[in-house]
């Protein structure tokens, strides 16, 4: 069950909290630092995807637990960014609520035999989220670069992809389940 792609999703998880604690203390040198653990959790989330596939060991707890700690870094890191007020609330809450949103659909699937695969516009919503959020945690000017402006204008994008693919599963969910 402990491969190494899913040590790297277990990495991912682990990752958190030094982020948010790093967060917590907001200054140029720890937003650095939680940038810099942020961006190796979003390359271990391709590595571990790539080795799965690449060597044969995809897994069930993989399969469960890798969209899982992509749910867990993305929500906690918004979350973060609420209470250090360099977001507004409402984004967190829907790019959170489409994700209870899809993933309970995909469990109503798969209880009907289902699988409900991430689509284009899915892995485009994360690109996006996990592109959006480098500067925003970042947040200090970097080389005359406003990133905390920056990071807002590429998560009000992100904002649009996830309201697009949301709607895009719920519109899928009803054309098959729609009775």
């Amino acid at each position: 069950m402990m491969n190494v792609p899913n040590a790297l999703t277990v990495f991912r998880i682990l990752a958190v909290p030094f982020i948010i604690a790093l967060l917590y203390f907001p200054n140029p040198t720890t937003c650095l630092l939680a940038t810099v653990f942020f961006l190796v959790a979003i390359l271990t989330d391709l590595a571990d995807g790539f080795w799965a596939r690449k060597y044969n060991q995809v897994t069930n707890f993989g399969k469960f637990l890798d969209p899982l700690a992509d749910k867990i870094l993305i929500a906690s890191v918004l979350i973060m960014l609420v209470e250090l007020n360099w977001i507004p609330a409402w984004i967190a809450i829907i790019v959170i609520v489409r994700e209870l949103l899809v993933t309970g659909l995909r469990a109503i699937a798969a209880d009907k035999g289902q699988v409900i695969a991430a689509d284009k516009y899915g892995k485009m919503k994360t690109i996006m989220q996990s592109v959006a959020l480098v500067p925003l945690i970042y947040h200090y000017p970097f080389f005359g670069i406003d990133t905390a402006q920056l990071g807002f204008l590429l998560l009000l994008v992100a904002v649009v992809l996830t309201l697009y693919s949301g709607w895009n599963y719920l519109y899928g969910f009803y054309r098959i389940w729609g009775d």
